[in-house]
């Protein structure tokens, strides 16, 4: 809280004044003897502001946030701060420890999720974004990443994180930090894998939450599977498309119109549209073919006359 407060402080007595990224030498903004002015790591008034707001959206994960060399927080956010089974936001920010500005210059790196299965005696990971990077221009100082977990936290086994930060010229993290993974509310399944050849992909479904009735951009990742399989599961580089058919099995299994295939765009993510027009359990029958236009996973192994392979989502 302590960070939030000063922060707000900050914004409201600087807002129509000068930012603390100002070159203007003749104004300064001076609090507790600190010239603000000088401070060129920092935000400005008006972007620190739009991150007071931003993370208002979002919670700590308190077990994630860290101090580095006794001068920088660090602050680990979700939406709800937990996480659960499939495809989770994860954003990160770092405010200094003697003013509680914001920092924009940090970099998250080596983020490695892993579970321990007990009862086999084994460690796996689980699909993770390529990297932590500024995603809204107005919030130079939130980090935005995502990790696909695989399985809910459970007797059969437990999940910690690890990750590497760089501020400025410190550096710092968290290594093997227990985390605790949910489940997702019954009649949403956004996580699910299919094989070509000896490999295994990963399809993550992401932020069906916000969907609303009507036409909907649907967006997910195709990840693979490493080897070792500790090693974090990043994006497949092979290129496929992801038709999609999605029908109401509380319905009639009746579907809807206007839908089109997810395809791969320039930050590696799929892409498409889907059209859904009523509220309730939606399963999204998916049909995967690679770069050839051959179907890899979905279409040949047909139940009820729909592909076996879905995201379930309920609105």
């Amino acid at each position: 809280m302590k960070q939030k407060v000063l922060v707000l402080f900050l914004a409201v007595i600087t807002l129509g004044l000068t930012s603390c990224n100002s070159n203007d030498d003749e104004t300064g903004i001076v609090i507790d003897g600190i010239d603000l002015t000088k401070d060129v790591d920092c935000c400005s008034a008006e972007e620190a502001l739009q991150v007071y707001k931003f993370i208002q959206t979002v919670k700590i994960i308190p077990e994630l946030s860290t101090t580095v060399d006794d001068k920088y927080e660090v602050w680990a956010y979700s939406k709800t701060g937990t996480f659960h089974k499939g495809y989770n936001d994860l954003y990160f920010v770092v405010t200094k420890k003697k003013t509680g500005n914001y920092v924009k210059f940090f970099d998250i790196k080596n983020i490695t999720p892993l579970m321990n299965m007990v009862k086999m005696n084994m460690w796996h990971s689980t699909p993770v974004g390529s990297s932590f990077e500024v995603f809204d221009t107005t919030l130079p100082a939130v980090k935005r990443g995502w990790v696909s977990f695989l399985m809910i936290t459970s007797d059969a086994g437990s999940w910690q994180l690890s990750y590497d930060i760089d501020v400025l010229d410190s550096k710092g993290g968290l290594q093997n930090k227990g985390i605790n993974v949910d489940d997702l509310p019954k009649g949403q399944d956004w996580l699910k894998s299919f094989k070509v050849g000896d490999e295994t992909y990963y399809l993550s479904l992401v932020n069906p939450t916000d969907w609303k009735t009507g036409h909907n951009t649907i967006q997910a990742y195709v990840s693979k599977k490493n080897t070792p399989a500790t090693t974090p599961y990043g994006l497949a580089k092979e290129q496929f498309t992801i038709e999609i058919d999605p029908r109401m099995p509380d319905m009639g299994n009746h579907t809807s119109p206007d839908n089109t295939p997810l395809t791969k765009q320039i930050d590696g993510s799929y892409s498409g549209n889907i059209n859904l027009t009523m509220t309730g359990l939606w399963r999204i029958h998916l049909t995967v073919k690679d770069s050839k236009g051959n179907v890899v996973a979905g279409g040949d192994d047909l139940k009820e006359g729909f592909s076996s392979l879905y995201w379930d989502v309920t609105l």
